[in-house]
């Protein structure tokens, strides 16, 4: 992808102060590369907007290069679309100085057919699942896709250690996650049920 491409494919401002800051940074580091941009989680309410030390091999090739006056920034290409808008800004206080980041849209769920399928299950867990879990406390969040495209889920709150779980896991989770996205070959829960401590039954 051309400089110019990738500038306008992440639509994310880094001030110069920002940069003069990550710079001065990565000049104290012997071994980075540039810095790398991500979401954890992007999507949910859970969202994390993260940026870190980028070493030789941390990326993917999928990464989108950005190359700024003193350094190299790699965005994650499944994070781009909810960076738009985003900000990193570095202000001097009286403690020294503060890096922000400010990405109002990484907690929009923005999911199509061909989003990647981790942000499609996600979407269906926060906006469709999680509502009606909440009116027994209850949470449910997506640990991985394994390559047989099996979903591992772990319950929270009150679905931890809940007798109902694995009905609850059966007839709504997981029915509703195979109805919507197809690829998927089945649905596995890591929860520990044995700590019954804030559960809705025991």
């Amino acid at each position: 992808m051309s400089e110019s491409n990738a500038a306008s494919v992440v639509k994310m401002t880094i001030t110069d102060s920002a940069q003069d800051y990550l710079a001065e940074l990565l000049g104290k580091q012997d071994d980075v590369i540039g810095v790398r941009v991500f979401i954890t989680q992007p999507g949910t309410p859970k969202a994390e907007t993260c940026i870190a030390y980028c070493r030789e091999g941390d990326g993917n090739d999928s990464d989108v290069q950005i190359a700024y006056p003193k350094f190299n920034a790699y965005f994650e290409s499944r994070s781009v679309p909810f960076l738009e808008d985003a900000l990193i800004d570095y202000s001097k206080d009286r403690m020294g100085g503060q890096l922000t980041i400010k990405a109002p849209n990484a907690r929009l769920p923005r999911v199509s057919d061909d989003s990647p399928i981790e942000d499609r299950i996600n979407y269906v867990l926060y906006n469709e699942v999680n509502p009606s879990l909440a009116a027994h406390g209850g949470e449910v969040s997506l640990v991985e896709v394994t390559e047989d495209k099996t979903a591992i889920l772990k319950f929270g709150g009150g679905c931890q250690g809940c007798g109902m779980a694995d009905v609850t896991l059966k007839e709504g989770v997981e029915k509703t996650l195979l109805e919507q996205i197809p690829e998927l070959s089945g649905v596995r829960d890591m929860t520990d049920h044995s700590n019954t401590d804030n559960a809705y039954f025991k």
